[in-house]
């Protein structure tokens, strides 16, 4: 089986790490285009010895993947484009070289938006095929890719004066991803909820920016503008510590929180113990090497998807929205 992984840029050892230690992977590439990895010879499941043998191969750390690649020939520019064309409508490209060449077959191409998003945005579930030109004559590309994301990449408008910390991105992104996933709303107006860990605020500033109530809870407080901000109510504390009753009823639960997964683990399912429908979205950090079985675990709570975010580092994003 032959497929192709794009990277998130400056992730590719991670990638490679995944395929190898969560997927039993063993061959190198056939071929690397930048963050492009392609193989020729998968196989159609993980390894016996990977956590799920039953697993298709979909890393987290690969930000789409070319499902059925294949290599394209072509003399010109407008053959490029009217050949891609043949296969569907829409195409996203990524690009380590030719990038003037690229360029000009994507004006050729039916139009797409590429460009920075400002939230909330709603994400179109139509299907995007992905190209890689190789050189100025060849390119890599495959109609049936694994995201609705142009390069399965979401980068929004920054707001460099408002938000507290650079983390308001990763809210967005995550919020827009569920909404993606799921249909689900992103959380309104009357709807309260209860972050953890919540210090400076950038999470909590995209909730209360919603319209939601927030019960923002750390051991230091939020900036200054969010702690006069009327929707949101600060509370000093651990906020793995408190009880149920101390939060009262909420309809959303998060946590950016630097702690080890096994806890964060263990604190989810507490919540989700008491009340299975919460609609959740936490943070996993990681420490060091990572803990495949134990992210396992997290995948295989009922109504959860696992991603990695343009906007993590080394760490995923775990999703909880009943359906």
């Amino acid at each position: 089986m032959k497929k192709a992984f794009l990277a998130f840029p400056e992730q590719s050892e991670l990638l490679l790490s995944e395929l190898q230690r969560r997927f039993g992977i063993k061959q190198k590439p056939a071929a690397v285009y930048g963050d492009l990895f392609y193989f020729e010879d998968l196989p159609e499941t993980s390894a016996p010895d990977a956590p799920s043998p039953s697993q298709t191969i979909k890393p987290y750390w690969a930000r789409t993947i070319m499902e059925e690649p294949f290599f394209l020939n072509f003399d010109s520019i407008g053959q490029a484009a009217s050949e891609l064309k043949k296969m569907q409508r829409n195409w996203a490209p990524y690009q380590y070289t030719c990038f003037r060449r690229a360029q000009l077959v994507q004006e050729k191409l039916p139009y797409i938006n590429l460009k920075e998003r400002k939230f909330p945005v709603e994400i179109p579930q139509s299907p995007i095929g992905l190209y890689t030109l190789i050189d100025e004559h060849t390119l890599i590309a495959s109609a049936k890719t694994s995201s609705f994301l142009p390069a399965g990449t979401l980068q929004f408008i920054e707001d460099h004066e408002n938000p507290p910390s650079r983390a308001y991105l990763k809210i967005q992104e995550s919020l827009t991803l569920a909404r993606l996933f799921t249909g689900c709303e992103l959380p309104k107006p009357g709807e309260r909820c209860f972050e953890a860990g919540a210090c400076p605020g950038g999470w909590t500033w995209v909730l209360a920016g919603l319209g939601a109530q927030v019960l923002a809870v750390d051991r230091a407080p939020l900036a200054d503008s969010l702690m006069k901000n009327p929707l949101i109510t600060f509370m000093t504390h651990d906020a793995f510590t408190l009880t149920p009753e101390q939060v009262g009823p909420v309809d959303w639960i998060f946590s950016d929180v630097i702690c080890y997964p096994e806890r964060l683990f263990d604190w989810i399912n507490k919540w989700l113990a008491i009340n299975p429908d919460l609609k959740m979205i936490c943070t996993i950090k990681m420490q060091g090497e990572i803990n495949w079985p134990l992210i396992q675990k997290f995948a295989e709570i009922p109504d959860s998807r696992i991603v990695h975010l343009n906007y993590n580092k080394h760490e995923l994003t775990w999703i909880h929205i009943p359906q």
